[in-house]
């Protein structure tokens, strides 16, 4: 490998590996204020590690939920590790530790007991939203947050279930236990608490995987391809087509985007080839080199 060659590599992995860890952090701080200022003052039990250690405290009222969820979390770590392989483990690790670092520094700068209002319905909105929202970060990452999480990734990896719906039975079956213990208003809230949360990380997590692939049928063909390749760095798929109107052959070019890169290819056609004939569409599942590989 050149010097030139090894300098643009480490200068990606830089780039992407910063973007990753900064989408993994801004995720875990929104989970940890969720869960310290709107879940754990009104006990809503809607699913994971902490909702199924407030069911073992009740069999358990002499252990600390706080010793609960780390021994949870370490015996789950343990399957993540066996079923997912050691870079998943280590995300996995970094997501579970970090999140109770992160609830423990929340709990010191802003201590919360009690609800901040007296809106149920209304704080358990945002007690789906702001950690559902930041789950899908930390998912979109590579990594979780530990718990229920990494068994919905060992249920996808074996049984090719979206995590979102691996996550919705798993923690369907805790906010039924909460049900059982604390009482029918504690599992109807639960229950609307996980139903929320697992459409919540659905949609965010189609959101952030969106690109756009673009059909491009233009007279300056080569300059548009070659354009994508050199400025935009992606590929792209050029084919002979015939007009079923002028029987004229013509170049079609196909190439899939992420939504900033389609804006700049679209600005650059404009300025070269107004007359240029461009369908758009949308995928959430790109699955090939340069994009993700089979999961």
């Amino acid at each position: 490998m050149t010097a030139f060659t090894q300098s643009k590599s480490n200068a990606f992995f830089r780039k992407y590996l910063t973007k990753d860890f900064l989408l993994l952090n801004i995720g875990l701080l929104m989970v940890a204020v969720g869960i310290h200022a709107f879940r754990n003052p009104n006990k809503f039990a809607s699913g994971g590690i902490s909702g199924l250690s407030l069911l073992l405290s009740y069999y358990f009222p002499f252990l600390p939920i706080g010793s609960m969820m780390f021994a949870l979390n370490l015996l789950i770590l343990g399957l993540g590790w066996l079923f997912l392989g050691n870079e998943s483990s280590a995300k996995n690790l970094y997501g579970t530790f970090a999140l109770s670092g992160m609830i423990w520094l929340v709990e010191l700068i802003m201590p919360i007991n009690h609800p901040i209002t007296t809106q149920k319905f209304m704080e358990l909105i945002y007690s789906v939203f702001i950690p559902g929202f930041g789950g899908a970060l930390v998912f979109h990452a590579g990594a979780s947050t530990g718990g229920t999480d990494i068994v919905a990734q060992i249920m996808k990896k074996f049984f090719h279930i979206r995590i979102s719906y691996s996550l919705l039975i798993v923690d369907f079956l805790i906010a039924l236990g909460a049900g059982v213990l604390f009482g029918a208003e504690a599992c109807l809230y639960s229950i609307l608490g996980v139903c929320l949360k697992s459409f919540l990380m659905d949609s965010v997590l189609e959101s952030l995987r969106i690109y756009k692939i673009m059909v491009i049928i233009s007279d300056k063909s080569k300059i548009i391809y070659n354009y994508i390749i050199s400025d935009i760095r992606r590929g792209a798929t050029v084919h002979m087509a015939q007009g079923a109107f002028t029987t004229a052959p013509r170049e079609v070019i196909t190439t899939v985007l992420s939504r900033r890169q389609a804006i700049k290819l679209q600005q650059f056609i404009k300025r070269e080839d107004p007359s240029a004939f461009i369908t758009i569409s949308n995928s959430t599942e790109i699955i090939g080199k340069g994009f993700r590989g089979f999961e």
